[in-house]
């Protein structure tokens, strides 16, 4: 009998190879008791992902592969979905940019500079031309907590992202179409089994010897047993593809939900192209294409039966600014070239534009539905 290969077992078998993070239980229980809160108010929830994943090289983790994320368009998103009404379960990669206190995580400033001490050694904040900024962005912040509307959770790797996801995913049933997924980590496409991974410190000149036919001593590489890498000075790495498991969230995890995916390219030629492929493999309600030159400025929304939706960010007043967002560029749609662009970042941070034209297609999705 020929072996299944199907989405299930290939889920099954990943899941059970690869452990899960050791706070994930709490982390359940938490979403749990959030979404539940929320689905008995009839609230909007949306789980947003945020951040890298990183590909641990070792089992005692000291070298791993990262990406370049930082984590701004999941965080900013974050509070713009607030804004419109929703809570949110923010799932981000940790140390990478958190909803709110993001505005002072790149400032010129330390943190500490905002605040300062009394006549008496109280600390509080320190007046100055960026005290009403704060002050504004901490009542947003108060809020969103004070009202349970905002869970964080953390994760590491691309096996605690996976883990995660999975868990909290199968939560928001009782949410029904009131459920929305806005997957916006850039997700590894490659890892090391664990049964393949080191187990300590990969070392740069490799420790294991042998003996070959002449009596000579030989070294070995970290992942497998062939006498080259001391003599190279190279370290060979063997990675396996990462699972696609958009198409399970459709499928299983999350079937009545709405969910959004994003498409990061570096080649403008093939953007909405290999974004089409994307809505098209995984059955998702929305990708948002966009390139890793321009991503501040440009997005293009792609979604089914519906023509390709370009939003831009409005021109800065050095190109003759002040319009909607909607009105410059190529008027077929074609996307903005990098040396178009000033050096510095848009006026106005293109996830204002992104999250009200999701949550519209939200409302649709809940519509049909009824």
């Amino acid at each position: 009998m020929a072996s299944s290969t199907s989405p299930s077992d290939v889920e099954d078998a990943y899941f059970a190879s690869n452990p899960p993070p050791r706070a994930l239980q709490e982390h359940t229980q938490l979403a749990s008791e959030f979404v539940s809160s929320h689905a008995l108010a009839g609230r909007r929830v949306v789980l947003i992902t945020s951040g890298g994943t990183t590909v641990p090289l070792e089992r005692q983790t000291v070298r791993f592969i990262d990406n370049f994320s930082a984590g701004t368009r999941g965080a900013t998103s974050a509070e713009y979905f607030l804004e419109a009404g929703y809570a949110v379960i923010f799932l981000h990669r940790q140390f990478s940019l958190l909803p709110y206190s993001r505005h002072f995580s790149h400032s010129r400033h330390c943190f500490l500079d905002f605040l300062g001490e009394g006549p008496r050694g109280e600390v509080g904040w320190r007046e100055g031309d960026d005290s009403a900024r704060v002050r504004d962005v901490l009542g947003r912040y108060r809020r969103a907590r004070d009202s349970n509307r905002l869970l964080m959770i953390p994760f590491v790797t691309i096996g605690d992202y996976l883990h995660e996801l999975r868990a909290v995913s199968r939560l928001m049933g009782p949410l029904g179409r009131r459920g929305l997924l806005y997957l916006a980590a850039a997700v590894s496409d490659f890892f090391v089994p664990p049964e393949r991974m080191a187990e300590h410190k990969i070392q740069s000149q490799s420790q294991s010897q042998s003996t070959d036919a002449d009596g000579d001593e030989e070294e070995f590489d970290n992942f497998d047993a062939s006498p080259r890498a001391a003599r190279s000075k190279r370290l060979v790495i063997d990675l396996d593809p990462v699972p696609k498991f958009l198409k399970n969230l459709v499928d299983g995890w999350a079937p009545q939900g709405m969910i959004v995916s994003y498409k990061l390219e570096t080649d403008p030629a093939i953007l909405v192209r290999k974004a089409r492929y994307s809505l098209e493999r995984y059955q998702h309600h929305l990708v948002i294409g966009n390139l890793l030159s321009t991503r501040k400025w440009e997005v293009v929304f792609v979604s089914p039966g519906r023509e390709d939706r370009w939003l831009r960010v409005p021109p800065p007043a050095s190109m003759g600014g002040g319009g909607t967002g909607t009105g410059w560029g190529d008027a077929e749609g074609r996307p903005l070239r990098a040396d178009e662009l000033p050096r510095e970042d848009p006026d106005t941070e293109i996830e204002r534009l992104i999250i009200p034209a999701v949550a519209e297609l939200h409302d649709a999705h809940i519509a049909a539905g009824k």
